[in-house]
């Protein structure tokens, strides 16, 4: 781990909260919601199976590791966006010609991230929690932002203040904000604000064109190449 450069002012790392909703309600919670959008999203999540199959051929599902509760590798799975099309080499193409348009609309509604509701239920996700990152992350994360690992990643944890800049180092911190800080009503109010940006739809998705985090770019701006906290899918950083 590098050494921490933004430890809390009196020197000590971040603890997250630990409440009789952070420890029992919250995931009986995390496990009546996901349950109950399987049964209702069912028939969507067939549907798009097939039209997964239709558009970009088998397998229907993205998985990647990617660190859970306490660092712990866990597999995440989304609907694909993209096919597996391939150059003279046998090596695959650059995203940008493999995204469909299909794999766009998919992503601008966040339909893509349906299959998560399984990571969910099975207990590996939280509706509302840090969004889980590559695993070669790992090594670059000071002490400070290991502790976002102190919670079950979720969906999005999204800022409930508007931000000029979204830099790793933002998110980051959002992340810590959120698991010193989680209750039943900050979570209500992430997920209104997931809601509304799952229906007003997001351009930031469709554009995988984040920088991977490195440990040196941890101020980097990502609005400048148009992504968001909540960004999810396709190859790496999401």
């Amino acid at each position: 781990m590098g050494k921490n450069m933004t430890e809390s002012r009196d020197g000590q790392l971040p603890v997250a909260r630990r409440t009789f909703y952070t420890l029992v309600v919250k995931r009986i919670f995390d496990i009546l919601i996901s349950g109950l959008a399987i049964v209702i999203c069912s028939p969507i999540i067939l549907g798009i199976f097939i039209l997964e199959l239709i558009f970009h051929g088998w397998p229907a599902f993205f998985s990647q590791e990617r660190p859970g509760l306490h660092g712990e590798i866990f597999k995440l799975y989304k609907f694909r966006s993209m096919t597996n099309e391939k150059d003279e080499n046998g090596d695959l193409l650059p995203g940008e010609e493999r995204l469909t348009s299909f794999g766009r609309f998919i992503r601008r509604f966040s339909i893509d991230e349906l299959p998560e509701l399984f990571c969910i239920f099975t207990g590996k996700m939280s509706i509302i929690g840090p969004r889980p990152l590559l695993p070669k992350y790992l090594p670059y994360y000071t002490d400070r932002h290991m502790r976002r690992h102190e919670m079950r990643p979720g969906l999005a944890c999204i800022p409930l203040k508007p931000t000029k800049t979204w830099t790793w180092n933002d998110q980051f911190e959002n992340d810590i904000w959120y698991i010193e800080n989680c209750s039943f009503s900050v979570d209500v109010k992430m997920i209104f604000e997931i809601a509304r940006e799952t229906l007003a739809g997001s351009e930031y998705r469709v554009n995988d064109t984040r920088e991977e985090f490195n440990g040196r770019n941890l101020h980097s701006n990502a609005k400048e190449v148009k992504t968001h906290a909540s960004a999810g899918n396709s190859t790496s950083s999401r």
